[in-house]
């Protein structure tokens, strides 16, 4: 189909027209300046450097235009940006000038502060660290916590050297055991106390945290003691013949305990006539033995 540079030229006279027109109103506007807050970012980091300075947020600007257009201009159609790509391990210096502004059209900057920024860059490093399960609370009265782990285990961090090398742990969101009678077990994300430091991705744990019955102590008086392994024809004598065990477990195997349910023991397997004195034993079944009072007796053995 042929060109018509006449085509629709009705329609191409209004557009010039009203061009012209937003031109002149522009123009003849009264030019104003006005300061502005924007934000500074960062752009192309190299990837073996990390950024270790408190980077500021923002900068200060001027700048210049028609009345209409500053009026409707907000901080957030105008960005600082700077190239890090040239930036090398330790203090660098970055200028920040109007070529580093982004403004929209008809908006011009007449001053940035500040005119450079500092930023101090080391070298990146990572290395894997123990997860620390972070708990909360107290568990039931008469309850206590016997062991608490993270799954995974481990993670790997990245950041600069200097951070990365005190670091010693990982850690999680805290895990409540208020109140808790029995295991708890819960899933949370996995971070790092230091911001400079961050992990290699993002990690969730599984925390379980072992929750027992507290174990409670009590002396069982008069305990017996019995004689095992004997040799056949001999007799036996103990001194003394009871003793007193001092007991350890959960409070409803020790408290109904009694003397006569605890087998306190001398063993005489391969001993012949004479004296001896020999330490006592006690079977133990779901509680354990703190110690015995006394903690040895005289065996007599004769025919």
């Amino acid at each position: 189909m042929a060109y018509h540079p006449f085509r629709h030229l009705g329609l191409k006279f209004i557009s010039v027209v009203i061009a012209v027109a937003l031109w002149f109103a522009v123009a003849g506007e009264q030019t104003v300046e006005r300061s502005l807050r924007v934000s500074l970012e960062l752009h192309n980091t190299p990837a073996e450097l990390e950024l270790v300075d408190n980077v500021p947020q923002n900068v200060d600007i001027r700048v210049r235009g028609a009345s209409s257009l500053l009026s409707q201009l907000d901080s957030g159609d105008v960005v600082a940006a700077i190239d890090l790509s040239s930036a090398r391990p330790g203090r660098k210096l970055f200028p920040l000038t109007r070529e580093h502004i982004r403004v929209p059209w008809g908006v011009d900057v007449t001053q940035v502060f500040p005119g450079t920024v500092s930023l101090s860059f080391e070298r990146s490093s990572s290395r894997t660290v123990p997860v620390e399960p972070t708990v909360e609370g107290e568990p039931a009265e008469g309850y206590e916590i016997v062991g608490r782990r993270a799954d995974p285990a481990e993670v790997r961090v990245v950041g600069p050297e200097s951070a990365l090398k005190p670091l010693r742990v990982a850690i999680t969101e805290p895990v409540s055991v208020a109140g808790a009678t029995r295991r708890v077990r819960e899933t949370v994300t996995v971070g790092l106390v230091d911001s400079r430091l961050r992990l290699d991705r993002p990690v969730n744990a599984t925390v379980v945290v072992d929750i027992v019955p507290t174990p409670v102590q009590r002396a069982l008086l008069s305990v017996p003691v019995r004689i095992r392994n004997a040799g056949a024809g001999l007799e036996t004598g103990v001194v003394p013949s009871v003793v007193t065990v001092l007991t350890r477990g959960p409070k409803t195997v020790i408290d109904p305990l009694r003397p006569d349910q605890v087998n306190a023991y001398v063993d005489l397997a391969g001993l012949g006539p004479g004296r001896y004195n020999l330490s006592v034993r006690v079977d133990t079944r779901d509680f354990t033995v703190v110690r015995t009072d006394p903690a040895t007796v005289r065996v007599n053995i004769g025919r």
